[in-house]
C-alpha cells in the first residue's frame, strides 16, 4: 500500500499549483523508488508508457504549429473569411460550428477539432469578427469579448460530447459495454448504443443550438449598454 503515497504526491502538487507535467513525473519516480524498482526500470516504464500514449503527448507537436500559423496570420485570415459573410451572426456561426463537430465526432474524427486545434486560432477569432461587423467594426469590450470566446469552446464541448458516442469504436461505448456483460452478464451491441446516442445529440444540438441563436440576441443587447457607456466617457473626457 505504501506506494499509493505517489497518489498523495500528485494531489500536494495540484494543490499548490506546481507544473502538471513535473507533479505526474514525481509521482511516477515517487511510485517506483516505493515499489523498489531500479532506475533503468523506472526510465523504461517512462518509455513504454510514452510510446503506447503518443496520441496524449501529441501535444507537443501540434502547438508550435498552431503558434507558428498563428504568427503568419492565421487569425487575421479567418477574420478576414467572416468578414465577407455578412449575413452570419456570432450565434448563427457557432451553431454551424455545432453541427460539424457532431458530424466529425461521429464518424471518429473527434481530435480534428478542440480548443487547442481549431477554437483558439480559428473559430473564436471568427466569432468575435462576426460581432465586430454586428457592433459597426468597433472593439468589444474585454467581457464581451470574453464571452464570445467561452461560447466558442463552448460549441466545440457541447458537439464532441455528444457526437463521439455515435461512434462505434469510442472509448467510452466500448467501456459501457464491456462493464455490462462482465458485471450483469448481459450482451449488449456497441451498434445498439451507438442508435440511442443519435437522439441524445440532436436533442443537445436543438438545445444548444438554441442557446447559441438566443446568445445573438443578448450580444446586440450587452453592445448597446456598452457602447452607451463608452459614448458617455468619451463625452465627460
Amino acid at each position: 500500500m505504501i506506494v499509493l503515497l505517489g497518489v498523495l504526491v500528485v494531489i500536494l502538487g495540484f494543490a499548490t499549483r506546481r507544473n502538471p507535467l513535473l507533479v505526474v513525473g514525481v509521482a511516477g519516480i515517487v511510485t517506483g523508488v516505493l515499489g523498489k524498482l531500479s532506475p533503468d526500470e523506472i526510465l523504461k516504464t517512462f518509455g513504454e508508457s510514452f510510446a503506447s500514449s503518443r496520441s496524449v503527448t501529441i501535444f507537443a507537436i501540434t502547438l508550435p504549429v498552431i503558434g507558428l500559423l498563428e504568427r503568419n496570420g492565421l487569425q487575421q485570415q479567418a477574420r478576414t473569411l467572416i468578414g465577407k459573410l455578412g449575413n452570419l451572426t456570432t450565434g448563427r456561426f457557432l451553431t454551424l460550428y455545432l453541427l460539424l463537430r457532431q458530424l466529425t465526432a461521429a464518424v471518429g474524427l473527434q481530435t480534428i477539432g478542440g480548443p487547442a486545434q481549431s477554437v483558439r486560432p480559428m473559430i473564436a477569432p471568427m466569432a468575435e469578427a462576426a460581432a465586430e461587423r454586428r457592433n459597426g467594426g468597433r472593439p468589444l469590450p474585454r467581457a464581451i469579448r470574453d464571452k464570445v470566446r467561452s461560447h466558442a469552446a463552448g460549441a466545440d464541448t457541447v458537439g464532441v460530447f455528444f457526437g463521439e458516442d455515435i461512434f462505434l469504436a469510442i472509448g467510452s461505448i466500448l467501456l459501457i459495454t464491456g462493464l455490462v456483460d462482465a458485471t450483469y452478464h448481459a450482451h449488449l451491441e456497441p451498434l445498439d448504443l451507438a442508435l440511442w446516442a443519435i437522439p441524445s445529440a440532436v436533442c443537445a444540438f436543438l438545445v444548444h443550438g438554441a442557446r447559441l441563436l438566443r446568445f445573438d440576441r443578448a450580444l446586440e443587447r450587452e453592445l448597446v449598454v456598452a457602447n452607451a457607456e463608452l459614448d458617455v466617457e468619451e463625452s465627460a473626457k
